[in-house]
């Protein structure tokens, strides 16, 4: 059985035969196979392939399948499945020609795999097993070369070396790249050859010749890519690549100017910025940074400093200026960059340098001292008007203005116009040994301009105090001391200042050298022992001596003081020690002092009390005497007296009865005593002080008041008897009691208040007594 594949030949491709037959096989053994089982056919279809060019329009015959048996009687069928089988690909099933009636796209499919059969149309079954076989879409040279990696952009250092690597660009081509020369590439320069290369075959851009980035900082070099190697008819494409030069440090700064005026003023203080000089430096970032310094300056006035920010160079003060002394200056200045790798130090040879002109403005300046301090030196004790010293300050500008000082804050010393200081008032060194005084010089022409100088003016010592006791001293000697016995050691002190070392000099009077009991001996270290000069001493005959010490010092010139040492006996114990007289004499002075403080606080509670009692009797005299009836109070006389024999009464008298005549009028019949009591009582409080007689009588009392010395220097109430020409009231004397009822009650009289407690406690008695 043979099987035959009828392949065209299409494009130069041979035609291939791949059919094939089995030898040995008999026609009766075919016939049986087929008998048996179309599927168990030994061989029939085998597998092949079928080219077909691509982008063919129209309806394109590939090929044949045929079957072996088929022997041309049209009864044999041939049916086609798989990849595009109906869509892109038909077969005729009486001839089994194979056809493609799509367009096809190797670079979208290249492969399909399909399958074929061929049916008995008399039986309708297969008279072969299904066979696979593949079409393949052969390439055409339709795509061009594509630049994938776009946008290409390269850095490379300006003035790099020829042959430096800038960057690789690479294209692709969708054609087969083993189909012939549709896919190989060939790399080509279509801009940018004056300073750049291509390698055909890698697509690497080199550099061809040195860039400057000042000239041009960047470049647009234009690729092409050719596929079949660049023959005719060959697909192109182009990319373009950006090429960024980097700045080198291979320019130095340069000053714009080469000459430059600046003014300053001579009272601007140090560090002032007089002015700005610029230099400009072609490079950029890193490279263009630049520092600024002083070439040439003589008087080292002037220096310079970078701003980082905007790469100026700020000219300063160092020094101050001034304008009588200086009024220009001339410097040179020069610029270099920061950083410079070695290799490029050949394009830093030379520096740029400028010239700078400096002029000093004249301002009007306060007064100028000659010395920045002064000292002086004076005696104490100078009289008023001495000399101390000079001061002197002038006027640094042009015009020289008179000068005027003046002394803040001291009353000892003044200054004169000429700068002259005096003392107004006595020194002593003891008090003040130091002066800090300020002077202060003013312009006479501008008063705002003023200066001050400190002057230290310190007070020499004159010997002026004598030396004395350094203490006060407690001395003792025993009854029985012995001559010669060493009873105390003293000191001195002088508050005068020596130049050398304090020596002082002890001896005693004249008059205690020839009679005292006692001696002293200098220790020639400014101490000197006082020393017995006999023996046996009386506590009780003679208790305290008083020696006369003198005491003298080494100053000029010298000086003496005259110091009295007191000495007591004491009765010492056994052992003759003194201490025991002192502890005695601070026992009697704690003892003292216990009393004393006791006698203070009695003093203190007696004055108190003393105090209180008195405000206490004024608050009682204060008080009002009918509470109950207190806003009328001008309206009523209340007299406390004794009346008739001695006996005590207090009655309260109608006014209106003062106007009655002098004669008694008869007494009424009387009622119970206790409502002709409250009846009065009522009376009392109803009548006013309106009678002459009456005002009389108080103008009296009250001229005797004012007139009487003893009479307290407070406000007081005075209180007098006055009973008046007669009273309807009658008395309430025990009297007449005997006329009146022998069993009377006077126990109302409690009920009228306390101002006749007293005369309840004696009629209640007496009734009492009575019964």
């Amino acid at each position: 059985m043979h099987v035959c594949w009828l392949l065209p030949c299409v494009l130069g491709i041979p035609c291939l035969w791949p059919g094939f037959a089995v030898a040995g096989d008999s026609s009766r053994e075919k016939a049986e196979k087929r008998a048996d089982s179309h599927w168990r056919v030994k061989r029939g279809w085998v597998w092949n392939q079928f080219f077909v060019p691509e982008e063919m329009n129209g309806s394109h015959y590939i090929g044949r399948l045929r079957s072996d048996l088929d022997n041309g009687n049209n009864s044999f069928q041939y049916k086609l499945w798989g990849d595009g089988a109906g869509s892109l690909f038909t077969i005729d099933n009486r001839t089994g020609d194979l056809y493609a009636i799509q367009k096809l796209d190797r670079e979208e499919r290249s492969l399909y795999t399909l399958r074929a059969q061929v049916i008995d149309t008399t039986t309708g079954r297969a008279v072969e097993p299904e066979s696979e076989f593949v079409i393949r879409v052969s390439d055409i040279n339709d795509n061009e070369p594509k630049f994938l990696d776009e946008p290409y952009e390269a850095i490379v250092p300006e003035m790099s070396p020829e042959g430096t690597f800038v960057i690789q660009v690479t294209a692709s081509d969708a054609d087969d790249p083993t189909s012939g020369n549709n896919a190989r590439l060939l790399y080509s320069l279509r801009q940018g050859q004056a300073y750049f290369s291509v390698e055909p075959t890698t697509g690497v851009i080199r550099i061809s010749s040195k860039t400057d980035r000042e000239l041009q900082d960047e470049y647009w070099v234009i690729i092409q890519a050719k596929d079949m190697i660049g023959q005719p008819g060959a697909l192109s494409g182009t990319t373009s690549v950006l090429i960024k030069l980097s700045d080198i440090n291979d320019n130095k700064p340069v000053f714009k100017e080469s000459f430059y005026r600046l003014t300053v003023s001579e009272s601007a203080p140090i560090g002032t910025s007089i002015g700005k000089i610029m230099a400009y430096d072609s490079d950029i970032g890193e490279n263009a940074e630049m520092d600024y310094s002083i070439e040439e300056d003589d008087s080292k006035t002037f220096d310079i400093i970078t701003d980082n920010e905007t790469q100026e160079g700020i000219v300063i003060l160092k020094k101050k200026v001034d304008f009588e002394h200086q009024s220009h200056y001339g410097i040179r200045a020069k610029v270099r960059n920061r950083h410079v790798d070695k290799e490029l130090l050949i394009y830093h040879a030379d520096v740029s340098t400028t010239f700078i002109k400096v002029r000093v403005e004249d301002e009007d300046e306060p007064p100028v001292f000659l010395l920045p301090t002064y000292i002086f030196e004076i005696l104490e004790e100078n009289p008023h008007g001495a000399f101390v010293g000079t001061v002197s300050a002038i006027d640094p500008d042009q015009r020289k203005s008179p000068i005027r000082y003046s002394i803040t804050g001291s009353k000892e010393f003044t200054i004169s116009d000429n700068g002259t200081i005096i003392v107004t008032s006595t020194l002593d060194r003891e008090i003040n040994a130091w002066y800090n005084l300020s002077v202060t010089a003013t312009e006479r022409y501008n008063v705002q301009q003023i200066s001050s100088v400190p002057v230290y003016l310190q007070v020499l010592n004159v010997n002026d105090h004598a030396p004395e006791f350094s203490e006060y001293y407690e001395t003792y000697v025993c009854e029985n001391a012995d001559s010669g016995q060493v009873i105390q050691t003293i000191s001195a002190v002088d508050r005068d200042e020596s130049i050398e070392d304090h020596h002082f000099y002890f001896t005693l009077s004249a008059e205690d050298t020839n009679n005292s009991s006692f001696t002293i001996r200098d220790n020639q270290d400014n101490t000197a022992t006082i020393l017995t000069n006999r023996s046996g001493f009386s506590l009780q005959e003679e208790p305290i001596f008083f020696i006369t010490i003198l005491i003298s010092d080494n100053g000029i010139p010298s000086l003496t003081s005259t110091n009295t040492l007191t000495i007591h006996v004491c009765d010492c114990d056994d052992s003759g020690d003194t201490q025991t007289c002192s502890d005695k004499k601070i026992v009697l002075f704690l003892g003292l002092r216990v009393e004393v403080i006791i006698a203070l606080l009695i003093f203190t509670i007696v004055i108190c009390g003393s105090v209180f009692l008195m405000l206490a009797l004024r608050q009682q005299r204060k008080q009002i005497l009918f509470p109950e009836k207190g806003d009328v109070l001008g309206e009523n006389i209340f007299c406390y007296d004794d009346e008739g024999g001695g006996e005590e009464d207090t009655e309260a008298f109608d006014i209106a009865e003062l106007r009655s005549t002098a004669v008694m009028r008869a007494r009424r019949a009387r009622k119970t005593t206790s409502a002709e009591i409250r009846s009065l009582y009522r009376q009392s409080l109803q009548v006013g002080p309106d009678s002459a007689l009456f005002r009389k009588f108080i103008l009296e009392k009250l001229d005797e008041a004012d007139s009487d010395p003893c009479a307290p220097p407070f406000d007081s109430l005075q209180t007098y008897a006055f009973e008046g020409l007669g009273s309807l009231a009658g008395s309430l004397s025990s009297l007449g009691s005997t006329d009146t009822d022998q069993d009377e009650n006077f126990d109302y009289l409690n009920e009228l208040g306390p101002r006749f407690k007293r005369l309840a406690c004696m009629f209640g008695s007496a009734v009492h007594s009575n019964n």
